[in-house]
């Protein structure tokens, strides 16, 4: 028997953004402990705004499973937040409203920015760097910095050691800004993974006193905002698709804009604004290729008899990928097939 690390990870209550949370506790188990064999665990639910000190109980219950390479017998266990009975779910719970199935796929593009001294890394201690245009997918010095991109690939290593689907990464368009890739068979594994990718992320940046922006805005001016495209995909869309269907499908979308918009991030009227490759918040949109709509459509889905999967471009980098995954499931629960 081994003792084991167990790093318990879940959302807190605080709005209009969780934050992570983690805590660690040691078992013994003969190999590295599956998912069913690790039991709930309690924490005081009134230091992370989940409930009152006079019944202040809450319950972590195991929902995800990834080695920790950074730990001897690291073990990454990603959770819901239950009530005290273990059954119910937390309000904050955002994971038990998605109408999960196996059938739906999504992929999530989470950018964000690297920050030291309260500035992105890169830019001068006063003004700004040169303007856009050299950053996106960029190389050397001038463009990426030294420890940015060391960050960056530390990251990825970390990811793929613990199991995630990482599927890419690239500097993005401003300087400091950066974007990682997580594709996932099933809504509620793909931001299972986006957020344990983010908690590997900001552990990792304690190291090199980096923090992780992901405001979407957080340079005012000609810079581009941080997003968190979300690509989706069902069976029916994949399989038979068509025009129609399509048709019927951004309608909803179209109907559902502000129910949208209320879960795709914070601040997302500064980001959304018609520059900077978005549609401005108060529209919707879809267009072949079209990185300025609010539904980008690959060529591959019309060459494909309208089959095969969307863009949303309106989630921003701060949103919660649980809410994010439960709406457009409940807006494509609403369209009949032909």
């Amino acid at each position: 028997m081994a003792k084991y690390k167990l790093e318990y990870i879940w959302l807190d209550g605080y709005t209009p953004v969780p934050n992570l949370r983690g805590k660690t506790q040691i078992k013994e188990y003969a190999s590295f402990p599956k998912l069913e064999e690790l039991p709930n665990w309690g924490f005081d639910g009134s230091s992370t705004q989940q409930a009152e000190g006079k019944s202040s109980d809450c319950v972590l219950k195991p929902v995800a499973v990834y080695p920790d390479t950074t730990r001897k017998n690291g073990v990454l266990v990603m959770c819901e937040v239950m009530m005290p009975d273990g059954v119910t779910p937390h309000p904050t719970n955002h994971r038990a409203t998605i109408l999960d199935d196996a059938g739906t796929w999504f992929g999530f593009e989470q950018e964000y920015f690297l920050y030291q001294d309260g500035r992105p890394l890169g830019f001068p201690e006063e003004g700004f760097p040169a303007p856009q245009g050299p950053y996106y997918t960029g190389v050397g010095f001038k463009n990426v910095g030294d420890v940015a991109r060391q960050i960056v690939e530390e990251h990825l290593d970390l990811c793929l050691d613990a199991g995630i689907n990482h599927e890419g990464i690239n500097a993005e368009v401003a300087k400091g800004q950066w974007e990682f890739q997580i594709f996932g068979k099933g809504s509620k594994k793909a931001a299972d993974d986006v957020w344990a990718a983010r908690y590997i992320l900001n552990r990792l940046c304690e190291k090199y006193c980096v923090d992780v922006e992901y405001h979407c805005k957080p340079i005012k001016g000609d810079w581009n905002g941080s997003g968190m495209h979300a690509n989706f995909s069902t069976e029916y869309m994949r399989s038979v698709g068509g025009k129609e269907y399509f048709e019927g499908l951004m309608g909803a979308f179209q109907k559902h804009m502000d129910e949208h918009i209320a879960v795709y991030g914070p601040d997302n009227h500064l980001r959304l604004t018609g520059l900077h490759e978005t549609q401005s918040i108060d529209k919707f949109t879809y267009g072949l290729a079209d990185r300025g709509a609010s539904i980008r459509i690959p060529h591959s889905f019309i060459n494909s008899g309208y089959k095969g999967y969307l863009e949303d471009r309106r989630p921003n980098s701060q949103g919660d990928p649980y809410q994010i995954a439960s709406r457009i499931l409940k807006t494509i629960s609403t369209v009949p097939t032909p």
